[in-house]
């Protein structure tokens, strides 16, 4: 009982909810629980934490239980429980996240954000669906594309660079590899199998970046419609080429040279930006050199209940949006540690002597800025 009052003291947050009656809002708040994190729900409270108490009949309790369970899919059965409580009757629902999500309340989906209850987007729910199946949308079949889309050369050259970071030779064929890493299913393209081998223009892999002298004034440009791996190689190339260096002379035969920001760091955002894009999204991978600062842009939210906080706190399991893609990566060895890449970025940056980066939700993506250092250096 003291552990309930504490419950009740604290008020209403992430895993708890009051509730003066039992109404349709409290099966709302049972899927909400259930796609999240689960948690409790007191009927008998109302929003001021005050206890109010309810009036129940010898059914009640019961009834309860099977409206819950009649209106959920998939069907939801909770535990209710009664207690006494300033001479009042309080009952305290409990709700277990679900493992099979994401559930619904009349065709609509609800997940828990702090202390409310927030009707879940399209992507939302659709992601929750693949995290139930343990998959994403890389590994699905691809029924716009097929194999004249891709270049072949571009999968065997892939192979080798695998071969070479694993240390090993494959014995089988092309295609059997393929199907072994899920790039091919059914003798079909996977989309991440596109991703990785378009031939031509790729129609949903762009990447924008460009050289700014003001807010609107560009003096040189870059669109990257091509296979993700050159997206990466040929982006870093085109930032590094729009980057200013000073040239350290010390005792070796070759003087060395310092960027006026950290390459490790624009390397790594930039891979992060083609692993974690969500490429369902309409919107263009966009990168913006200034004189002071590069914005790199990228659509799609964070994935899986990553917030900036814990992003920032280091304090989260990482989950890859696209985890074909990123599991490709890492048998490259494009991916070296999975998971540790905004850490690697502020590190990379306290040590180049620049101001720490800011990473932001910004419109309907994430955008990463980095900021140059003030020291007067010489244009390479």
């Amino acid at each position: 009982m003291e552990k309930l009052l504490e419950q009740i003291h604290d008020g209403e947050g992430q895993v708890t909810e009051f509730k003066s009656s039992f109404q349709k809002e409290v099966i709302e708040s049972v899927v909400a629980f259930a796609n999240t994190k689960g948690g409790k729900i007191f009927i008998g409270i109302n929003d001021s934490g005050e206890i109010i108490g309810v009036n129940i009949g010898e059914e009640s309790i019961q009834n309860y239980i099977n409206t819950i369970k009649q209106n959920t899919q998939p069907s939801i059965i909770v535990d209710i429980d009664e207690y006494i409580v300033e001479e009042k009757i309080i009952l305290v629902i409990e709700v277990q996240e679900q493992p099979v999500k994401p559930i619904s309340y009349k065709n609509r989906y609800f997940k828990r954000i702090k202390n409310s209850n927030h009707l879940m987007s399209l992507d939302e729910i659709a992601n929750e669906h693949l995290k139930t199946i343990n998959a994403s949308w890389d590994y699905y079949i691809d029924t716009r594309h097929n194999f004249d889309d891709i270049s072949m050369d571009k999968a065997l050259e892939l192979i080798k660079k695998i071969e070479k970071n694993k240390s090993k030779t494959f014995d089988d064929d092309l295609f059997t590899i393929l199907r072994k890493y899920e790039l091919i299913k059914d003798d079909k393209l996977t989309f991440g199998a596109y991703l990785l081998f378009v031939k031509n223009i790729s129609s949903i892999t762009a990447m924008q970046i460009g050289r700014f002298k003001s807010d609107t004034m560009i003096i040189d440009n870059i669109d990257l419609d091509t296979d993700l791996l050159n997206q990466i190689y040929l982006g870093i190339e085109f930032i590094k080429k729009h980057l200013m260096v000073e040239y350290i002379i010390t005792g070796n035969p070759h003087r060395e040279e310092k960027y006026d920001y950290p390459l490790n760091a624009i390397r790594e955002i930039v891979i992060n930006m083609v692993v974690h894009r969500d490429y369902r999204d309409s919107g263009n991978s966009i990168v913006k050199i200034f004189d002071d600062r590069i914005e790199f842009f990228n659509p799609g939210k964070l994935c899986c209940d990553l917030t900036i906080e814990k992003l920032l706190s280091g304090n989260y399991s990482s989950r890859a949006r696209n985890r074909l893609i990123a599991k490709i990566f890492q048998e490259v060895g494009i991916i070296e540690r999975y998971g540790s890449g905004i850490a690697r970025i502020k590190k990379d940056c306290k040590h180049h002597g620049i101001k720490e980066p800011v990473f932001e939700e910004f419109q309907h993506g994430f955008r990463v800025t980095l900021f140059k250092n003030s020291d007067t250096i010489e244009n390479k």
